[in-house]
């Protein structure tokens, strides 16, 4: 009797180690796995180009900078993929409109702007970009009123977006591709001139930890105004550590990648520079369209765990009929949910366009199939009712790890897309496996 008392009063009674651990910081042990798997896959692909193909390997600051730049426009669709899915919905249509918003940019900014305001203008990237964020939003608002209103299944409706907005595309360009696009406009592209270099991404990564800190500090002090259970204090300073340690990393390893010799050579040229014997080293820092993304990141965490709109999307997934009875407006928040894909879309669009410097109507195929995917792989279950913005971004890296590993290591085109298919049930598979355990 007094056992039993004594193990319901302490939950860590008769635990392991690590059971003990992951309860006290409270990581979540999905995230944890999808982390061991990435670092698989890392370690996998770098062992392999080093003892095998004899190359300087898969982990070197150019690789990791290019595959941030490449993880964040999928990155940016798959947080609003997200909504979509833990609402019990699908958008096939994601990689279609992303194409279409591309060409509407550019031609916007390379055969209309340019007449009115005049080669170069500095208002061009700007109404080019919000031209691109209104046509994806306001696709994305009729795709979700078909849905809500008409009551069309969304599966057809978004697969007809992706034969609709794809065919759509190729007319307005007339089969073309559209370039140069607005010099401005490309660096949100990335490339040398598209980051902030090695003390604005210092900058950054300080603001990070002291969000990070602040965070730990400002929960701590919510638990304890509402009487909720404290982590222990070495969880907290170890979170804390953790946090800051990735955050720090990240920094040093896009400061230890320069720009090449030609582009610093010109840079030097045009600004007087006098560029010394053993040469000059200029740090890229973090991309813009990684800022980009993480900034999404947050303001996408923060609408789904701390607004009221968040709280609805959980509950029409958790249940529509409960949600619909209790007083929500399951229709329009259908509406807005769409919307704010589409609206995402747009801003992926941008940055996979300025990143390509042109506009082409093959911009974006298949990248539905890989937003899906990033979300079921970060813990999005297609059941309804659960997903996490944080786990579609992890899900969007491991996603683009497994791209552009295999081609570096020599992996035919036809096998990735089977080790690439194969992952996306797997995942699926292990989502049915921890429902069911969770049970």
């Amino acid at each position: 009797m007094s056992q039993t008392h004594t193990q319901s009063a302490n939950p860590d009674a008769g635990a392991g180690p690590i059971a003990r651990f992951l309860r006290a910081t409270e990581i979540d042990t999905r995230l944890l796995g999808m982390a061991g798997a990435l670092l698989l896959i890392w370690m996998g692909f770098h062992l392999y180009s080093i003892f095998v193909n004899g190359n300087a390997g898969f982990l070197t600051p150019r690789n990791m900078w290019n595959l941030s730049v490449q993880t964040s426009s999928i990155g940016i669709m798959a947080t609003g993929m997200v909504l979509v899915i833990v609402t019990r919905n699908i958008d096939l249509s994601v990689g279609s409109i992303l194409g279409f918003c591309a060409i509407i940019m550019g031609v916007i900014q390379v055969y209309i702007l340019p007449d009115i305001l005049g080669l170069g203008h500095p208002l061009i990237w700007v109404i080019t970009a919000i031209a691109g964020l209104i046509v994806g939003c306001l696709i994305g608002a009729f795709h979700g009123w078909m849905i809500a209103y008409v009551g069309i299944p969304s599966f057809i409706v978004t697969l007809g977006g992706l034969l609709v907005w794809r065919g759509a595309a190729f007319l307005v360009a007339r089969g073309e591709t559209i370039a140069p696009v607005d010099a401005t406009f490309a660096l949100m592209g990335g490339g040398p001139y598209g980051a902030i270099g090695a003390t604005g991404s210092w900058i950054v990564g300080l603001l990070a930890c002291a969000g990070i800190l602040w965070m730990l500090i400002s929960g701590r002090a919510q638990r304890e105004k509402h009487g909720f259970t404290q982590r222990p204090m070495w969880a907290e300073v170890f979170l804390g550590v953790l946090g800051c340690g990735l955050v720090l990393g990240a920094v040093m390893v896009v400061n230890a990648y320069p720009w090449p010799r030609g582009i610093v050579t010109a840079y030097a040229a045009a600004n007087n520079i006098t560029v010394p014997p053993e040469g000059l080293f200029i740090s890229h820092g973090f991309a813009i369209p990684v800022l980009i993304l993480i900034g999404v990141g947050i303001l996408m965490t923060i609408l789904m765990t701390r607004t009221r709109f968040g709280r609805y999307v959980f509950a029409i997934g958790g249940n529509p009929e409960a949600a619909a009875l209790a007083g929500i407006n399951t229709r329009w928040m259908t509406v807005k949910i769409f919307a704010l894909l589409g609206l995402l879309t747009g801003l992926s669009s941008v940055v996979a366009s300025a990143r390509l410097t042109s506009a082409t109507g093959a911009l974006g195929t298949l990248d539905e199939l890989y937003v899906i995917a990033a979300a079921v792989i970060g813990g999005t279950s297609l059941a309804g009712g659960v997903g996490t913005v944080y786990g579609a971004i992890f899900g969007a890296l491991v996603m683009q790890s497994l791209q552009t590993g295999m081609p570096f290591i020599g992996v035919d085109a036809g096998l990735q897309q089977v080790v690439v298919g194969s992952v996306l049930v797997l995942a699926v598979f292990l989502d049915i496996l921890y429902r069911r355990k969770s049970k």
